[in-house]
């Protein structure tokens, strides 16, 4: 689904174009989530700079992606010109999925860190959005990424695990998963042990457009 951040479009100049936000939840708590919280603010201030922002939602723990399994495989490894009604239908979640990166000029994903990795639904949709021609592609030299020129943001929260610590097995796997598809901008913003405040400084200072902006949505 696709909401707006609550701002009105310049109409005074039709050539400034939206910015396409992917925002991706993960938490399965909806009230007293933290990272859907700091994921509030955080675009909250990508939009005090006065550019309309676009935000589409896709929420991992409202509806969480299907699993891969045999016939997702055997549809994905296909060709696409062979790919009959039943290959479509397979992969047609996927598909949206896919459509939705790479539409984003941004991307916020929410990750809790539950038990020293990703939720499962976020793994889930990890596995539907890295599609072999799509978003990324092999080459005589190796994998190489499809989405360019993309920035990413991991909102990342934890109770007792230090984001970007040894033990913390979330954030450098979808750091490393985004360069593998093209995504290489990418920012962290944590809020270890809850640390909201933390994380709403690392906001104002990556942007420093309005400074407020994130606190006030926060507050």
């Amino acid at each position: 689904m696709t909401a707006p951040n609550g701002q009105q479009p310049n109409r005074q100049d039709p050539s400034i174009q939206p910015l396409r936000v992917l925002r991706v939840d993960s938490s399965a708590r909806r009230d007293g989530s933290v990272t859907r919280r700091i994921a509030d603010a955080l675009i909250a201030g990508l939009g005090a700079g006065g550019r309309p922002v676009e935000v589409t939602v896709r929420d991992l723990a409202a509806s969480a992606p299907s699993l891969v399994n045999a016939d997702w495989v055997a549809a994905n490894f296909t060709p696409a010109d062979e790919r009959g009604a039943g290959h479509r239908a397979v992969l047609a979640e996927s598909d949206t999925l896919v459509a939705e990166l790479v539409a984003a000029d941004v991307i916020v994903i929410g990750v809790p860190i539950y038990n020293f990795g990703v939720p499962a639904a976020l793994k889930a949709w990890v596995d539907m959005v890295a599609r072999a021609r799509l978003t990324f592609r092999y080459t005589e030299h190796g994998p190489e990424g499809l989405l360019h020129g993309k920035q990413a943001y991991l909102v990342a929260a934890s109770g007792g695990v230090a984001v970007g610590s040894e033990i913390d097995f979330a954030t450098g796997y979808l750091r490393h998963l985004l360069g593998f598809l093209g995504i290489d901008e990418v920012e962290t913003i944590a809020a270890d042990g809850g640390a909201v405040d933390a994380a709403l400084d690392r906001i104002a200072r990556l942007l420093p457009q309005d400074s407020g902006a994130a606190s006030r949505i926060a507050a």
